[in-house]
Parts: structure tokens; sequence; C-alpha cells
């Protein structure tokens, strides 16, 4: 990834600026991020003017109210687009935004097509195939599965997220006996979940090539400094946008 600002403000990913894709990830130094689930929108004067450095336009942006789900709604125009984890648009300079605090935020882009899909994805959002919704819905808006490029912003990393046997329970049902490959044991009764490589593992499986997944593994627990974390009570937003050219 790379830093923008001193202290960062934002991050980019290497292979999204090679494509010349408009996005940023924020930082807790960005300011004016506010609360993301209503129609007003969640981005103040400041945080326009600090990702307009990106290409971004956010007083065009779309963005939903996330509930840890895999709906997907085709976005044509900014403001507020409903209820929904996955939003997908054909449409140029409409940035799409997605809001994380130890979740991950997925970018799924075809520029040729061109295409664009960000996703909301936590345990949940992993259980119920966010991310494989977010390769359809670029699909959908005219994407092709090969050209397809993915991104993953930082999260809450296999380090620090320690989940319990009602969530191993979701993953067992959902994915068989594959969710061992995800985890290590934890202290007893609880496991220590890989949220990066059980969504790489969804995206390639979706069809994206999986040398063309991009994954710093930058935890949001272990950087407080940087970046905002639920678990790690260092409350705030981090701001996931992209937009086609």
């Amino acid at each position: 990834m790379r830093y923008h600002g001193a202290p960062a403000r934002y991050l980019t990913f290497g292979g999204l600026d090679a494509l010349g894709l408009p996005h940023a990830t924020t930082t807790r130094h960005c300011p004016g991020i506010g609360p993301s689930g209503a129609p007003g929108s969640p981005f103040g004067a400041e945080s326009i003017a600090v990702l307009a450095e990106s290409g971004l336009d956010l007083r065009r942006a779309a963005w939903a109210r996330q509930v840890h789900g895999a709906a997907v709604v085709e976005v044509s125009a900014g403001g507020f687009a409903g209820v929904a984890d996955v939003l997908g648009t054909r449409e140029p300079g409409v940035p799409l935004a997605i809001f994380t605090a130890d979740c991950l935020a997925v970018t799924v882009v075809d520029p040729e097509g061109p295409a664009l899909a960000v996703a909301h994805v936590g345990w949940r959002g992993t259980v119920r195939g966010g991310a494989r919704a977010a390769v359809d819905a670029a699909v959908a808006a005219g994407g092709r599965r090969e050209r397809l490029r993915a991104a993953l912003a930082p999260s809450i990393g296999p380090c620090c997220y320690e989940v319990d046997a009602p969530v191993i329970d979701e993953f067992r049902r959902a994915y068989g006996p594959r969710w061992e490959a995800w985890t290590r044991p934890g202290r007893p009764g609880h496991w220590m979940l890989d949220l990066w490589s059980a969504n790489e593992a969804i995206l390639a499986e979706a069809g994206v090539d999986a040398q063309r997944i991009e994954n710093p593994r930058l935890c949001t627990a272990c950087h407080p400094d940087l970046l905002h974390s639920h678990r790690r009570a260092n409350r705030g937003r981090l701001a996931t946008i992209a937009a086609l050219r």
C-alpha cells in the first residue's frame, strides 16, 4: 500500500494505482467521516477536500446502511443507496463507499468493462458470501471475471481476531471442513480466524486470478496509531472508496 500524508490520512493500493483507479482507504487521521447508515452524507468538508487529492469527488459518493449481509445494490448515481453490504456500478465518476472498523472492505474492478463493486465483509459477510457477491456484482455491471482485480483493505488479522464456537459453527455449515484452513486454535473453546485467507479463497473461487488479489495484511487491531479497531475499543470508522474513471 501507499501512504498519503504525514501522518497518513489515507492509503491506496499499488495495483489499483497502476490501473489509474481513483480510490482510497482512510485512516484515523482523515477528518470528517461521519455516521454512514442514513441518507445524510457521511462525508464532511474536510474529508471531501482530503480525498479530492486521490481523484475522488465525494460530493457524488454512494453509500448504504450495512447490515453484515451480502445483498447487492446496483448504483447509477450518488447518495444513499439503501440497505446493502455490496454496491456495484458501471457509471464513471460515482464513488462507492464502504465503512469498516475491523471488517474487510473488498474492492473488485474491471477497468475495461468498466465495472466496479465494493463490499463490507466481516465474519457474517464471509459466511454469507459477500466477496463472491462483489465479484458477481462487478460481472453484472459489465466486467469479465478473467480481467477482474481485487483488493482487501486493512482489517482485523488472524493475530488478533478470536472467535467462539457459534461463529465456527456458522463457518462449518457454510464451508464444511474448509473452515479449519482459515483458523488456528486459541484459548479453550475459541479460535483465531483468518478473514484474509478465507476471502482470498472465496474471491479466487468466484473467478478472480489469485495473482490479481492485493492484500497488504495490515491488521487494524495492531496499528492503533493509524487505524480504528472496534475490538480494541479504538472507536471510529475507516472508509474505503473507489470510483470508475
